[in-house]
């Protein structure tokens, strides 16, 4: 349970709102609200004294000498939009993803903390965790138990010592997710001693479970998992309901399931609204130029589930779940002044938006930036102190990575030879790289549908924060290696010896700093020059976040070298340069 969150003097400075003493700071009079226990729209004043709401009712307050009073007469109220499963550096950084999910309603966030567990000590991190929470949002946070990847120092980054440090911050709500639980099945003890640590200390344990058959589900249960977000099909839906697991359903970039299991559980009369949740699962930025949560309420709405349980699904169905639904996602006396003012419930866009006390956004026009964040106090910039040489690009290996899709892979047979380290244009085959960021191994394969025409292309986005190098053309590759090496990080593409695109992350080579809006021009820009180049998947960047993720079928390249995912086992190892 988190921290007791109001001192014993402003929580008498409340009672005395209540008295007649002190003024409310804001009354919104005459609202239609929602009230997310009751199911059902209320009218009433709700008074705010700074960043907590401390009356609902018919009453207006003896005292409105301070006050900013506002008539709602014609306007619907709801709770803040929660977005219950985060991954906040898909390009886009917690502070700026937070800014514009703010202007379409979306306040909370609770937030995968892999980046934080690769990159920064726990004591750089608390720090940067702690910064977060005096801005006018709520960030809580997850603790991840392994690295979704197969690293050369795994068990020097999850130990005991790091694992229980988070777990004892009263702002990470749960373990996981569990992307190694095939580990669990094995007999790791180790991370079945975290997941029992985590929830005698009141966390949830979230699954990773894409695909599981109903026994792994049971296992997993009885193992301690709570909740998944994983289903895909209203089978497996109504299956993780029936083992009684929290099931928080998907509409995402490379997953955009919501409509389709909406319609399903509707179709299907399955009476469940009140234990899902919704979530846009780490979507890429572009897919969130109308919104986060705003987009899964509306559409819910338009498959025809009924306004109270949509918007439920992304506030007080989430708080509730997490145990917070006395501070969030409820209109009612002793929570965050965290609501969204819209025109109507049909309308989940809103119009005004107030957040722990603070206007964010006001009749459509935003009237709050949040602070920007001096990242270098966190983050050394990305310095690559090595070059590239002819050596680094030949490739040996008879097994070669084949693109399925975004994200799926598998082995397949290299049967031409490489000649000067080049590979001619119009295959789907090209060079692939994978190189430490201190410049001490690499590990070279064939990528199989990637694109046809890419000649160039540099990554320091990665899972882990090394180099991805793909190409056909070792000149073009150095080129884009080179450019993004100037530019402390980034994503480059080029071709003949040019600069086509680059796509400047100076957060630690891994995320952008600048505005929502801007990273999105640039991402569009990237994924259309990649298109015109013959990249034929819908997402670039899971594409690159993914090929070392061992948590995904069924071959991959990391650290370590190529694994097979399913043996464990790794088949080509990397080499020392």
């Amino acid at each position: 349970m988190p921290e007791s969150i109001w001192k014993i003097q402003e929580i008498r400075n409340q009672i005395a709102v209540i008295e007649g003493k002190l003024s409310p700071t804001i009354v919104l009079k005459n609202a239609r609200f929602l009230h997310s226990m009751l199911k059902q729209w209320v009218f009433g004043n709700i008074w705010v004294h700074h960043d907590r709401i401390v009356y609902v009712g018919n009453e207006m307050p003896e005292n409105l000498l301070d006050t900013e009073v506002i008539d709602l007469g014609g306007k619907t109220v709801v709770p803040g939009y929660i977005e219950p499963h985060v991954h906040p550096f898909q390009l886009y950084n917690p502070v700026t993803f937070a800014d514009y999910a703010a202007q379409f309603g979306t306040t909370m966030f609770i937030s995968d903390n892999l980046h934080f567990a690769l990159q920064l000590p726990n004591t750089k991190a608390f720090s940067l965790l702690d910064e977060l929470k005096k801005m006018p949002f709520s960030y809580y946070w997850w603790t991840r138990y392994d690295a979704q990847t197969e690293l050369g120092n795994e068990d020097q980054i999850f130990t005991n010592k790091s694992i229980f440090e988070w777990i004892g911050r009263d702002d990470v709500l749960l373990g996981g997710e569990l992307t190694g639980w095939p580990r669990l099945l094995r007999g790791d003890d180790q991370m079945l001693y975290w997941i029992q640590s985590s929830k005698k200390n009141g966390k949830k344990i979230e699954g990773h479970f894409p695909g599981a058959s109903d026994k792994t589900l049971v296992r997993m249960k009885l193992l301690g998992a709570d909740g998944d977000h994983e289903a895909m099909t209203v089978e497996e839906v109504e299956k993780r309901i029936f083992h009684g697991y929290g099931v928080t359903l998907r509409y995402s970039s490379i997953r955009p399931d919501l409509p389709n299991l909406l319609k399903g559980i509707l179709d299907k009369k399955l009476n469940i609204f009140d234990h899902l949740m919704m979530t846009t699962d780490g979507s890429t930025p572009c897919f969130h130029r109308e919104g986060v949560m705003n987009l899964c309420i509306q559409i819910a709405l338009e498959v025809g589930v009924d306004p109270i349980d949509a918007y439920n699904m992304a506030s007080y169905n989430i708080a509730k779940y997490y145990n917070l639904s006395h501070l969030h996602g409820l209109i009612a006396t002793g929570r965050f002044a965290t609501l969204n003012i819209l025109k109507d419930e049909f309308t989940p866009n809103p119009e005004s938006v107030l957040s722990k006390g603070v206007w964010l956004k006001k009749d459509g026009q935003k009237v709050q930036t949040l602070p920007e964040i001096d990242w270098n106090k966190y983050y050394p910039s990305l310095e690559l102190e090595f070059e590239l040489n002819e050596e680094d690009f030949q490739v040996s290996t008879p097994i070669g990575i084949e693109l399925v899709n975004d994200v799926i892979t598998k082995p397949y047979s290299v049967n031409f030879q490489l000649h000067k380290n080049e590979i001619l244009v119009n295959s789907d085959e090209s060079l692939l790289m994978l190189i430490d960021k201190n410049g001490k191994w690499r590990i070279n394969a064939i990528l199989k549908g990637f694109a046809t025409n890419v000649k160039g292309f540099a990554s320091s986005y990665s899972n882990t924060g090394d180099i991805i190098l793909i190409g056909k053309n070792e000149q073009d590759m150095m080129l884009a290696f080179n450019e993004m090496k100037k530019m402390k990080g980034g994503i480059v593409l080029t071709e003949d010896n040019e600069v086509i695109m680059s796509l400047p992350l100076t957060g630690a080579g891994n995320f952008f700093t600048g505005k929502m809006e801007d990273l999105m021009e640039n991402e569009a820009a990237l994924t259309a020059a990649l298109r015109e180049r013959g990249y034929k998947h819908s997402d670039a960047i899971y594409t690159l976040f993914f090929l070392q993720s061992t948590h995904l079928p069924y071959i991959r390249i990391t650290q370590n070298g190529i694994v097979d995912v399913m043996k464990k086992e790794v088949m080509i190892p990397s080499v020392m340069r």
